[in-house]
């Protein structure tokens, strides 16, 4: 009998790539998330490759797997993909403690982000 095997969620001509647990705020990685949402991929490979940002390596990363699951797992043309959606959400903080002044304390919060970046295919303009 066996499970059904569940519906793609995405459209054919979409693919996307996910990393959880990146170190950093969801705050500082939506505005570089922000900065590719939109564009084509080789344009966003290159803006995350001379930001200056610490977390754009991990973007490049992501956005780089996406663009290698769209053409080996999908067979999109890779020249036509560009960054349909680029979301970040909020995953475990790690919380520590600093002995303050008078028998207080101060909280550290130390968060981490997940990223999903997906890529679609443009129709061809005729």
């Amino acid at each position: 009998m066996g499970k059904k095997s569940a519906e793609r969620p995405l459209a054919d001509n979409e693919a996307k790539a996910f990393a959880k647990m990146l170190r950093g705020s969801p705050q500082k990685l939506n505005l570089v998330a922000q900065s590719i949402r939109g564009l084509n991929a080789e344009k966003a490979v290159a803006e995350l490759t001379f930001s200056k940002r610490r977390v754009a390596g991990e973007v490049k990363k992501v956005l780089q797997s996406a663009i290698a699951n769209a053409e080996n797992n999908h067979q999109l043309d890779v020249d036509r993909l560009f960054v349909a959606e680029a979301t970040v959400g909020k995953a475990m903080v790690m919380k520590r403690w600093r002995p303050r002044a008078r028998g207080r304390v101060g909280r550290i919060v130390k968060p981490w982000s997940n990223l999903t970046v997906v890529l679609r295919e443009r129709e061809e303009t005729a």
